[in-house]
């Protein structure tokens, strides 16, 4: 398994690495015993070295840019208006749910459309502060392969990974959370005011599963913003806010 794994990492990084001269120490490090110095051989030869740095450091850098990006995002969302005044990720109408939106509108009934999406949003921003812990175990299973993928993707390359470590747990989590806090701000009452008014002048029906039309857009705001702030935390000194995110991401050229 460990050969299997490390041809493939060899095969990733080969363009990038024959140009530079530096395949060879690639090659030298699968030769290894322990696959355990592969992460800071890989970053060595693409920086230059890196003095001081672990593999221990890179991991729980990169650990610990993930805990404050997931932890700043759950605090920013999981207060009045977290989502709702947010336009890049404010919950509105789904897209089959629009023409009644506009339909009532028109029959001068908008306060309830608005009603309706103040509470799809409110119901957002109260289940945000149930997924830390999630969050938080996920991070922990981080692995050396993890990091090097990580290091050297994208800038949001962290966010992905957390993405695919995540999103079923995190849905299966969040969606009896979601469906209390609907009941909670009267959303449901609210939005089968809506569609009741709708539907009885109209010939189309809507049926949308309210929440889990929420549940998907609250998961979709949220890795949004942990993606920003990953790249904030890569790009930007002031974002790197403890000693090992300046230590593994500080001295990035």
């Amino acid at each position: 398994m460990k050969k299997i794994a490390l041809v493939v990492l060899i095969g990733t990084f080969h363009q990038f690495c024959f140009a530079q001269g530096i395949f060879d120490k690639i090659k030298k490090a699968a030769k290894l015993d322990s696959n355990k110095n592969i992460l800071k051989t890989v970053k060595d030869a693409y920086d230059g070295g890196a003095a001081g740095l672990s593999n221990d450091d890179i991991v729980s850098g990169l650990k610990d840019a993930l805990r404050v990006a997931t932890d700043t995002t759950t605090k920013t969302l999981n207060i009045a208006g977290g989502y709702f005044k947010n336009e890049a990720i404010k919950i509105l109408m789904p897209a089959e749910a629009l023409k009644a939106e506009k339909t009532l509108r028109s029959m001068g009934v908008g306060s309830l459309v608005d009603k309706a999406i103040l509470s799809m949003n409110s119901a957002a921003e109260d289940a945000a502060g149930q997924v830390g812990p999630i969050f938080i175990n996920a991070i922990k299973q981080i692995t050396i392969t993890d990091g090097i993928n990580i290091l050297r993707g994208g800038n949001t390359a962290a966010t992905n990974y957390l993405k695919q470590s995540t999103t079923s747990i995190l849905a299966e989590r969040m969606r009896p959370v979601i469906q209390a806090s609907l009941k909670k701000v009267n959303a449901e009452e609210y939005w089968g005011a809506v569609f009741s008014k709708y539907n009885m002048f109209s010939q189309q029906k809507v049926e949308t599963d309210l929440t889990t039309y929420v549940t998907s857009k609250a998961l979709e705001g949220m890795f949004y913003n942990i993606s920003l702030q990953e790249q904030n935390i890569r790009k930007d000194p002031g974002a790197q806010v403890t000693d090992i995110l300046k230590k593994v991401f500080g001295d990035k050229k």
